[in-house]
């Protein structure tokens, strides 16, 4: 009887060890997501005057792809998209709050409505992880439903239906929910950094999915004192010189920091799958591009393209460079198959595992698509550089392949063609001359929208003025 339980007991320790080995083995995932950081508002993305020696340090670890598309131009849909893999046809996520918006007498056409929040049936990435064995902590702007333990997360803090921290509210006393509210003056990005290491620390022993959504740098602009000083005796150039704009970079940027020290000193950084990125692209109004055109809210480059490292010792060289277009659409399949994660049959994602980019093989280039029969009105018509003066989108939709990209506006058919290897900042529209190209690009475009339901709104706005229309937009441009 003694042998007997002797031997049971070491079957028992051996099947243990076996599974704790398993759930170690599997990579802890930090997902960083930077509120409206622009794709050049980094050191390592040739910034001179923002100071991310962190996040460049974060660079020359991984890999950096210099060709990341965010799936929308703002906040809502963006991440949708990203904690779905689908695009926004498939959850109807297009906008923030109404897809009316500007002066209604410059709508030529009835938008698509606006769905706010992601359907409460989507399959997201964290339930996904959480069905892998994964505990999941969230620390910051979730922006598509009231509370993202709906939606797969078991920790969450700061996290809501809001898309910002409100009026001066990125010192405590908060006004967001799902956080208590720390010393008077405490600094926003500082607590939630906090929060995750807190989190960090406290699973350690077992695989975790850390999701960090900063609400830096979105609106309002507002650093720590000491850091606006230092950079307003910084000389800045090229449309980046926001001395308080600079002190929300630097924080994010110290934070970051923060985190990666923690993870090195729990011997957690070589079993770490992490992810840095933007939701959109920055407000140009803040922050130039240059030379992408444009910036949030627009479909031109400067709206849609953002900043990606991957860094994940081991398995993906360090100083690693990629030109492939990609999107972050691609961040749940990617990571469900690092994971081991079952593709359900009724799950049909619209990003692709790129895994195969971290060992330098080849993939096929696959068209990118955006979709978006929504408006969305001007910041600064004189410094958006987006559709026209009074908009920075209006209802398209937009297709790159390879170098090309097509964008295609539903109110009067128009089409602009851009060569982006030639043309990065989308001045020169050659619709008219490459028609073959164009012609391809068009049928390309017509086939995902036909495959994927999107809406193409075609109703005539009643209410839209054409005169009013122009005098507005002289206005705009003369004040």
């Amino acid at each position: 009887m003694k042998s007997y339980n002797t031997g049971f007991f070491i079957v028992f320790l051996l099947i243990s060890k076996l599974l704790s080995c398993e759930a170690k083995s599997k990579p802890n995932i930090i997902l960083i997501n930077v509120d409206d950081l622009g794709w050049r508002d980094l050191g390592f993305m040739g910034s001179n005057y923002y100071e991310t020696p962190n996040l460049d340090k974060l660079a020359g670890e991984g890999i950096v792809f210099y060709h990341a598309y965010a799936a929308a131009a703002n906040c809502a849909p963006s991440r949708a998209c990203m904690m779905s893999g689908m695009n926004t046809p498939k959850h109807g996520v297009y906008t923030v709050d109404d897809s009316e918006r500007g002066n209604a007498k410059t709508r030529k056409i009835i938008p698509t409505p606006n769905r706010d929040f992601l359907p409460d049936s989507i399959y997201t990435l964290a339930m996904m992880l959480k069905d892998n064995g994964y505990k999941n902590g969230t620390f910051g702007k979730w922006h598509i439903n009231k509370d993202p333990l709906q939606h797969g997360f078991h920790v969450n803090v700061g996290g809501s239906y809001h898309g910002n921290p409100g009026r001066k509210g990125y010192f405590s006393p908060y006004k967001i929910d799902f956080i208590e509210n720390g010393p008077d003056g405490e600094y926003l990005t500082d607590r939630l950094t906090t929060e995750a290491i807190k989190f960090v620390e406290e699973n350690k022993g077992n695989p975790f999915f850390l999701y960090l959504p900063f609400y830096s740098v979105h609106t309002p602009i507002m650093g720590k004192k000491e850091l606006v000083e230092k950079f307003e005796n910084k000389p800045g150039s090229g449309g980046q010189d926001r001395a308080d704009y600079a002190a929300m970079v630097a924080s994010v940027d110290e934070n970051i920091g923060k985190l990666l020290g923690v993870l090195d000193e729990l011997n957690l950084t070589e079993n770490t799958f992490l992810i840095f990125t933007s939701d959109n692209g920055g407000i140009r109004d803040i922050s130039y591009q240059t030379p992408l055109r444009a910036g949030k809210g627009s479909y031109y480059e400067g709206g849609i393209r953002v900043p990606l490292i991957v860094r994940w010792p081991g398995n993906i060289p360090a100083g690693s460079k990629s030109d492939f277009p990609v999107t972050q659409m691609d961040f749940y399949p990617t990571i469900r198959s690092i994971v081991g994660g079952e593709q359900r049959p009724e799950d049909v994602m619209d990003g692709w595992d790129i895994s195969p980019l971290f060992r330098q093989e080849a993939m096929d280039e696959r068209p990118l698509f955006w979709h978006f029969p929504i408006y969305l009105q001007a910041y600064n018509p004189k410094e958006d550089d987006g559709k026209d003066p009074l908009f920075r989108t209006r209802p398209g939709s937009v297709v790159r392949k390879g170098k090309w990209k097509l964008h295609h506006y539903f109110e009067d058919g128009d089409y602009e063609l851009y060569d982006l290897e030639e043309d990065p900042g989308e001045i020169d529209n050659l619709a008219e001359s490459q028609l073959e190209i164009r012609d391809r690009m068009i049928g390309m475009l017509n086939n995902w929208r036909e495959g994927v339901n999107a809406p193409v709104p075609s109703q005539r706005n009643p209410l839209y003025d054409k005169e009013f229309e122009i005098n507005l937009i002289n206005e705009s441009l003369n004040e």
